[in-house]
């Protein structure tokens, strides 16, 4: 899928800023002064990339030693189940940060592969250049905790979400606690009898609730996957 004329535009826009006011245009630099950006352009060691369409950017259970920051461009991201018994695919514009929490803690590794759909820019920062920073700005430092906070506060409150009794309703549950945006198209590759065991639910039950919300306009079904025009309008 090409880029849209407004996005298009925006990407235009970006890349004419300063790369001070580029980095402004990410959340972990968002409230730093003009002094302390010009500080952090002079001191650090990023490493930029361009990628064409189609390269890969990131792969699921790949080392993460580095923060990747999207500056422009489209990222297609790939989830997969554990069995590989089903695959949610979505489309993430710029600005965005490809899973910060994946740069520490435990298991350090992408769980989800991220494929450029349109030419991306992107930096990357290494952890020891992430570390710096953090101890030299406290701007940066409290970004970064805001999003890793409110990354873990999402999660911890996703097993208390109340479980509908209506089976559309779960439906819809089970795709929006899949995604990392809760907006847009998504593609999800799962069979009706996978989705009816993840839910608890009969085939039968599962096919006619689809085929409920593919008649409301809500979904689009095709053998074996599930397009979800805009997944926000599920809610």
């Amino acid at each position: 899928m090409g880029l849209p004329h407004s996005g298009t535009e925006n990407t235009k826009m970006i890349r004419q800023l300063p790369f001070s006011d580029q980095l402004l245009q990410l959340p972990l630099f968002q409230g730093m002064s003009r002094t302390d950006l010009e500080a952090v352009v002079g001191q650090t060691r990023f490493n930029f990339i361009t990628l064409k369409p189609g390269a890969p950017i990131a792969r699921d259970g790949q080392e993460c030693q580095h923060l990747h920051l999207l500056l422009d461009g489209i990222t297609q991201v790939e989830s997969y189940a554990d069995d590989h018994s089903y695959t949610f695919i979505e489309t993430l514009h710029a600005p965005l940060i490809l899973q910060p929490e994946c740069l520490f803690g435990l298991t350090p590794r992408f769980t989800r592969t991220f494929m450029a759909q349109s030419e991306c820019r992107l930096i990357t920062l290494s952890k020891t250049e992430t570390i710096r920073l953090s101890d030299d700005f406290f701007i940066f430092k409290l970004n970064l905790l805001n999003i890793l906070s409110t990354q873990a506060q999402k999660m911890g409150r996703l097993p208390w979400h109340h479980s509908s009794d209506n089976l559309k309703s779960r439906i819809a549950q089970f795709f929006l606690h899949h995604c990392l945006h809760p907006a847009g198209m998504k593609l999800v590759s799962i069979k009706m009898t996978q989705l009816a065991r993840e839910l608890n639910d009969s085939r039968l039950d599962i096919s006619c609730a689809l085929h409920t919300l593919q008649t409301d306009g809500l979904i689009r079904l095709s053998r074996g996957k599930i397009e979800i025009p805009a997944i926000e309008r599920l809610k």
